[in-house]
């Protein structure tokens, strides 16, 4: 149905003559003929009888009436709903209880009014995909290859350096140090059953492992954070790495330790991924607040993977 002509059928109907309705859509008198006539045409029945001071409904006229205004307020909800600013900003955080959660709540504390998507998607393949689809808005991910090889129009900027720290028991070798090397990893085992083949986190740990000799391994079933955290208590062999963000939550009788790196301090590479031409408000407002973040950062001491610089 011809929307236009709907909008013509209920000003005319409103104002009680073409001419009113004509003025008002800022058209033609014959505009506004032709298209009521349109839609009667359409609706097979006449809207309007004319009468000596302009037209009068019909019976048929006042029953479509309002259906005719009801179909008016649906197409300004469902422009409203895309109107760049009115809806959600969507954004792929990887987990929840990561950093990149932590950027987004901060982001929400300075700007409490814009309305936020929050989304968990695998890989930083499936978020690119998503962006370059218009399903998400931006993500954070890990770019493991130069910002020129991403799809045309999907453009990505660093915005975050986190900390990685050790995660022992209390049995550990190294429970007991306040701060502790890479260097210093090499030798003793360090499990991370999450890590998958091909994803940029098993990127990112590859090329950890081969700068400082590690030995990270990633065998048997994924069973979730809990157990991982139960078998690292219980362990004096195996350790963990996390994030210095990653919130995590154990009984106080696991006695876990969080152990600093420094010497250097790896830091994991977080970067926002968005479409060039995605003209949310909120996203300019998102990267902004980023970039004022990131100028606090201090790179010195760090160390990334050479596909991070």
């Amino acid at each position: 149905m011809d929307l236009d002509a709907v909008r013509a059928f209920v000003v005319a109907a409103d104002a009680g003559q073409f001419q009113g309705a004509a003025a008002d859509l800022a058209i033609t008198q014959q505009a506004v003929s032709k298209r009521v006539a349109g839609l009667e045409k359409e609706l097979a029945v006449r809207l309007f009888t004319r009468a000596s001071r302009g037209v009068v409904l019909t019976i048929d006229g006042q029953a479509f009436l309002p259906h005719a205004r009801d179909l008016l307020q649906a197409e300004e909800r469902a422009a409203a709903s895309v109107r760049p600013g009115s809806r959600a900003l969507r954004v792929d955080v990887i987990g929840r209880r990561l950093a990149p959660a932590d950027l987004l709540r901060d982001f929400h504390r300075a700007h409490p009014e814009t309305p936020l998507d929050v989304v968990t998607l695998f890989d930083a393949d499936a978020a690119v995909a998503a962006i370059k689809a218009g399903t998400i808005d931006a993500a954070f991910r890990a770019v493991t290859r130069p910002v020129r090889q991403l799809p045309d129009g999907i453009e990505a900027e660093r915005v975050h350096d986190e900390p990685i720290q050790l995660l022992t028991g209390p049995r550990h070798a190294l429970a007991g140090a306040r701060a502790v090397t890479p260097d210093q990893l090499a030798g003793h085992r360090i499990w991370m059953p999450g890590i998958v083949s091909g994803t940029e986190w098993a990127a990112y740990y590859e090329a950890l492992a081969d700068t400082f000799g590690l030995t990270i391994e990633a065998t048997g079933p994924d069973f979730g954070t809990e157990p991982l955290l139960d078998t690292i208590a219980e362990s004096p062999g195996l350790a963990t790495l996390v994030g210095q963000q990653t919130r995590l939550v154990w009984p106080a009788d696991d006695d876990l330790r969080r152990i600093v790196l420094h010497d250097p301090t790896p830091v994991y590479p977080h970067s926002l991924i968005w479409r060039a031409d995605n003209p949310h408000p909120a996203l300019t407002a998102l990267r902004g607040h980023l970039r004022a973040a990131r100028e606090a950062d201090t790179g010195a001491g760090t160390w990334t993977p050479a596909w991070a610089r």
